[in-house]
């Protein structure tokens, strides 16, 4: 990403909306299920509901909301998705001042923001192919990369002291006001968006909800990238509570030594994203997409081999610095092949349903991973997840695109 390279004011204010909202949820990271353990004295099974059950509802909630927001602009559904946010988020402090906090509200709360954040994503990747050149695309995708990892970094250890001095409902206090930034932001950037025309079949169809499914089966890029990225998201998510059991309970690691683990490597990504776009511009967007997809499938086997002590942090910490090295430059590449390959009028339905196929496969995974965690044991759950990661590079794209789904002209940058 070559310094000074600007986009403009209206990209600047959706970065920082972005930005904003990012750090939000990382303060708040791990907020519900302490809630849930420490105020209303929930048990394991409903702990895991908590996580899996609440993202695969809002999974299936977000279906109809691809098609939905095809045809509206873009921007009022972004503020309107934050608003949402905001206030169902706000909701949980209330309840608890109140006395009157339950399990459900959690688990309610959590299926509208997982909703809510799925249709965010779709329209903002639709927003943003339209107010972008393509050859901007990479560098925008590459800052919004950097700014996830960034606040990565920053966001659980400053959530860890705001849980630590002021319990962890004051996190989703500040996650919730994160998301109204947000809202402000988006708000500022001012500008006209023309409306989507719609088709002259005005009215949605059972069949359209399957519209982006079928956009991403039908092109030759699209789809194997697509199970790729699913099935490489799903597995590495799954382990992660197997992680934290091995970690925390076998080996003896201390919640400092555990959080240090995940939490330092995320330089990587921020070295990774801004690495992606002088990589693909000295070899090309296939060649990178497809090395680092390969790379990144290298590392996860090592986390079966964790011991205890320091050598086994540093173990952890070496296998993470790389996966997630190799995933901030596979990333932002990825997004930008994915929103090149996509017409316009078809960004909406197709990052939704790449949305939520991913998010019911990880729960999906998540939780039968943990049945072969508590039948196997964690350490040979995670070396099985980790075999299998090595043969998702099968399912990259074998060969470069050689054309944009649709020409397009480049927008005008205020």
């Amino acid at each position: 990403m070559r310094s000074g390279h600007r986009l403009g004011r209206r990209f600047g204010w959706l970065w920082g909306a972005y930005g904003t909202s990012a750090l939000g949820t990382w303060l708040a990271f791990g907020a519900f299920p302490l809630i849930a353990i420490q105020v209303l004295h929930a048990g394991p099974a409903e702990v895991a509901a908590l996580s899996s059950v609440g993202a695969a509802v809002g999974a299936a909630v977000a279906v109809p909301l691809g098609p939905w927001v095809e045809f509206r602009r873009k921007r009022p559904v972004l503020i309107s998705m934050d608003l949402v946010r905001f206030a169902a988020l706000l909701t949980i402090p209330t309840a608890f001042v109140l006395g009157v906090l339950t399990f459900l509200q959690l688990l309610l709360v959590s299926v509208v923001v997982a909703a809510a954040d799925i249709t965010f994503r779709a329209a903002s990747g639709a927003y943003l192919k339209t107010l972008l050149p393509t050859e901007d695309l990479l560098v925008a995708n590459a800052r919004f990369e950097s700014t996830a990892w960034t606040t990565t970094i920053i966001g659980p250890p400053l959530g860890g002291a705001a849980i630590g001095l002021l319990g962890p409902v004051a996190t989703v206090v500040a996650d919730a006001a994160s998301y109204l930034l947000s809202a402000l932001g988006i708000r500022a950037m001012g500008g006209h968006e023309p409306r989507p025309e719609r088709p002259e079949a005005a009215g949605m169809r059972a069949g359209d909800l399957l519209d982006g499914w079928r956009y991403i089966l039908a092109d030759a890029t699209l789809r194997p990238l697509f199970f790729n990225t699913v099935l490489f998201n799903g597995l590495v998510m799954a382990v992660s509570p197997l992680l934290a059991v091995l970690m925390l309970g076998r080996l003896g690691f201390s919640p400092w030594q555990y959080g240090l683990a995940f939490a330092a490597p995320s330089i990587g990504g921020l070295l990774g994203s801004r690495l992606a776009r002088p990589l693909v511009t000295r070899f090309g967007q296939h060649r990178v997409l497809v090395v680092a997809g390969v790379l990144r499938a290298l590392w996860p086997v090592g986390l079966a081999f964790i011991g205890p002590g320091t050598g086994g942090l540093l173990l952890v910490i070496g296998v993470e610095l790389g996966l997630i090295f190799c995933c901030g430059v596979f990333n932002p590449v990825s997004a930008t092949c994915r929103l090149g390959r996509t017409a316009t009028d078809r960004v909406a339905r197709t990052l939704s349903a790449w949305a939520v196929t991913t998010k019911a496969s990880t729960a999906l995974l998540t939780a039968f991973w943990g049945v072969l965690g508590g039948l196997f044991g964690p350490r040979t759950a995670i070396g099985l997840a980790g075999v299998l990661l090595l043969a998702t590079p099968l399912l990259l794209p074998r060969r470069a695109a050689t054309h944009h789904s649709e020409p397009e002209p480049a927008p005008s940058r205020p």
